[in-house]
């Protein structure tokens, strides 16, 4: 579940209010997703620690006398003599140490969001995006014609996902619109008033191209998906 500090009861409420009411005149379908974050980064946190590990690297070799005198003293070991398979010692204890401690400093996840590239939080949060609009939306409309919403907290980015029957019709300007509409509330942090945003702009879109038919019933639930 995405974390409660995002959103109330009566949030969620509102946003469900607002899906319903998008709704009633198409036949349309919108999926709204919250999730508090789209990937672990795993892979970025070890290529930081890797980075770091291999500066380590570079900073023994620059100045040995520093982390071999440091050694020294430490095992306060009178007649000690280097000997190269004790020195590769210490340059994979110095490296082991270095890459250990940038993997714990990164759980703390305001650093660990810092350090990720922006384009890699970019493409992540559309990949998860794309992958929970296949899994909950897409072809399961009659019309091909539903929508999805996303929302993804600590990467601060949105994402809008439409169905063959609209994606189709729409310029892509169109969904910059709706876009804007929830950066402008996110900014403000009124996450709840961002996805109703999105909802009102998403949903005059689909009564313009997907018009209500004769007995049109609702296929997707309204409710605020929290991953």
């Amino acid at each position: 579940m995405a974390s409660p500090k995002y959103l109330s009861e009566a949030d969620r409420d509102r946003i469900s209010a607002a899906v319903a009411e998008a709704e009633l005149l198409s036949s349309g379908e919108i999926v709204t997703i919250l999730a508090d974050r789209s990937d672990g980064y795993t892979d970025v946190a070890m290529a930081w620690s890797a980075l770091v590990a291999f500066l380590a690297l570079g900073a023994l070799a620059i100045a040995p006398d520093f982390y071999m005198g440091l050694y020294d003293r430490l095992i306060a070991d009178w007649g000690h003599e280097w000997t190269p398979r004790m020195i590769l010692s210490l340059a994979l204890g110095v490296a082991t140490l270095k890459f250990a401690g940038m993997m714990l400093l990164q759980l703390w996840q305001p650093l660990k969001f810092l350090l990720i590239p922006a384009p890699i939080r970019t493409m992540r949060v559309h990949e998860r995006a794309l992958r929970a609009f296949r899994i909950g939306a897409e072809q399961r409309t009659t019309g091909r014609t539903g929508i999805l919403i996303y929302l993804s907290m600590r990467e601060h980015r949105a994402e809008i996902v439409a169905d063959k029957a609209i994606a189709t019709r729409v310029e892509p300007g169109v969904w910059a619109e709706a876009m804007n509409a929830m950066l402008a509330e996110l900014r403000a942090g009124r996450t709840a008033d961002a996805m109703i945003a999105g909802i009102g702009k998403v949903g005059a879109v689909l009564t313009t191209h997907v018009p209500r038919l004769e007995g049109d019933v609702n296929e997707l639930p309204d409710r605020l998906i929290e991953v």
